[in-house]
């Protein structure tokens, strides 16, 4: 971006362009294959990868794996109870939106044929939810899913992880008329434009969903909140790497 961005008064104190604290605590739990437990602000999401023998129907004998997810939310992550979907009898099209945006984003980055015919379910569970879980769940299954593929390859199962780069995803939007980086619920439930950004570590841009919720926005906004999404996610990349990091 060629200028500063704009200070102004955000429920925590964060400039315009600032992401919420992120910790990431990899292994969180030790019976998942990969396993870690994102927290972004007051958004926290655990991410447990599973990896089983076999294929959907459609792919057996073909030599390549698959890689899906899973997403829920707590009775308690909300201000207010949320019944869980199991006591509704289906799932919600809220979930399955988000299912779908973090399993095609995960199997962006892998090579499939290189994991064999295999399946990777990745369970995003939210845990607390203050805006931007579907990109908090992203981010964390990423780390979830190398860690599961690096163990892979520590027994042996495989000669190299299939997993090619890192992904990473956050939000922005515009409240009162200005772009902010990853929104918490208070400011994404005032923004008149919402947006999510997945995107790799090489820059590409794998997933772009941007909303005027009440106003539209002009093309020079659309690029002021991307770039306010690169500089986010290139910080949750280097997160990653040293949430990586600390388990090797």
């Amino acid at each position: 971006m060629s200028e500063a961005a704009p200070r102004i008064f955000r429920p925590d104190g964060r400039t315009a362009d600032s992401l919420r604290n992120i910790r990431l605590t990899p292994n969180f739990v030790v019976t998942a294959e990969g396993s870690v437990l994102i927290e972004s602000g007051n958004t926290r999401v655990l991410c447990n990868a599973t990896v089983e023998q076999g294929v959907p129907g459609w792919l057996r004998n073909s030599g390549r794996g698959w890689v899906t997810a899973e997403y829920g939310m707590l009775p308690r992550a909300t201000l207010t109870r949320t019944p869980r979907e199991s006591e509704r009898g289906k799932v919600g099209g809220r979930t399955h939106e988000i299912q779908r945006l973090i399993g095609r984003s995960l199997r962006s980055v892998v090579d499939m044929k290189a994991l064999g015919e295999r399946t990777v379910i990745l369970d995003c569970d939210v845990l607390q939810a203050d805006g931007g879980t579907r990109t908090a769940a992203i981010t964390g299954a990423a780390v979830a899913l190398a860690l599961a593929l690096n163990k892979l390859v520590a027994a042996g199962t495989l000669k190299s992880s299939p997993l090619r780069q890192m992904i990473a995803a956050t939000s922005v939007g515009i409240v009162d008329g200005s772009i902010l980086l990853d929104l918490c619920y208070e400011e994404d439930s005032r923004a008149t434009v919402d947006m999510n950004v997945v995107m790799l570590a090489d820059g590409g841009l794998v997933e772009t969903q941007a909303t005027a919720e009440k106003d539209s926005y002009s093309r020079r906004q659309l690029n002021d909140m991307l770039d306010y999404a690169d500089k986010g996610i290139r910080e949750l990349l280097t997160a990653q790497q040293t949430a990586l990091q600390s388990t090797s």
